[in-house]
């Protein structure tokens, strides 16, 4: 196992009194795949929230490549190797998928959109942008506005926008949210791919089948605190996993 890129320890959050996430501590090995699963309202997209810095801590710390950025705010973090999808898709709708995949590339890359701007700059965003959309199978819909892809191409999209702006680790809230079944198995593929490439990747997910096909360790979320992490097979054989997640086995 590599050394630990993403760690939380002891991470809490509380609101209005109510206790969202509990303690939670985790280390994630560079180039691990976690799973994380839960019932609804275990909070497990609140500790994305809290990694990604979209909401703030009341205990606990998170670092992040050896830095300590409990306090940074998401464009920090971002910076520093943190990229995120969301469960509503986040694209434009109105541009083509190549300039989605463009301005996140060049947002990483740290351009402007003056007009007079350097053109290596311009050339990066170009070619980081094809090999994002190459990359998840996107080439033939490069020209195609976001609006007009389906769910399975937006959530690749998605992908692509984050690998344009190429970070080290990657979070994933529910990527098969919204995505036909006939959808699932491709996109499947590109997140392996992605992962093979050499990101580190956490990813919420419902789908059992889709966190143990793809998952090396599994983090089990109930009301707000870290149940159990494991691999694949022991957390699937945990009978106290299997009461608090759905009452019977898995």
């Amino acid at each position: 196992m590599n050394a630990p890129i993403l760690t939380t320890d002891n991470l809490g959050l509380d609101i209005g009194g109510a206790t969202i996430v509990a303690g939670v501590s985790l280390e994630v090995a560079e180039g691990e795949f976690l799973g994380i699963i839960g019932p609804n309202g275990a909070g497990k997209t609140s500790l994305f929230n809290l990694l990604s810095g979209l909401l703030r801590p009341t205990s606990g710390s998170v670092t992040l490549g050896g830095r300590d950025v409990t306090n940074a705010p998401p464009y920090a973090r971002a910076g520093a190797g943190l990229g995120r999808t969301f469960q509503l898709s986040s694209v434009f709708p109105l541009l083509s998928a190549f300039e989605n995949a463009r301005l996140a590339a060049e947002a990483s890359i740290g351009g402007t959109l003056r007009i007079w701007r350097r053109a290596g700059r311009v050339r990066e965003a170009v070619e980081r942008a094809s090999a994002s959309l190459d990359r998840v199978g996107l080439t033939h819909r490069a020209l195609v506005p976001a609006a007009s892809l389906s769910g399975g191409e937006k959530r690749k999209l998605e992908l692509a926008m984050l690998l344009a702006s190429d970070p080290q680790v990657v979070l994933l809230d529910e990527p098969m949210a919204g995505v036909s079944a006939e959808d699932v198995p491709g996109l499947v593929d590109v997140i392996a791919a992605v992962h093979q490439a050499g990101k580190t990747v956490l990813m919420v997910e419902h789908h059992i089948e889709v966190v143990t096909g793809l998952a090396q360790r599994i983090a089990v979320m109930h009301h707000g605190a870290l149940l159990a992490c494991d691999t694949p097979e022991n957390v699937m054989r945990n009978a106290t996993v299997q009461q608090a997640y759905v009452g019977e086995k898995l």
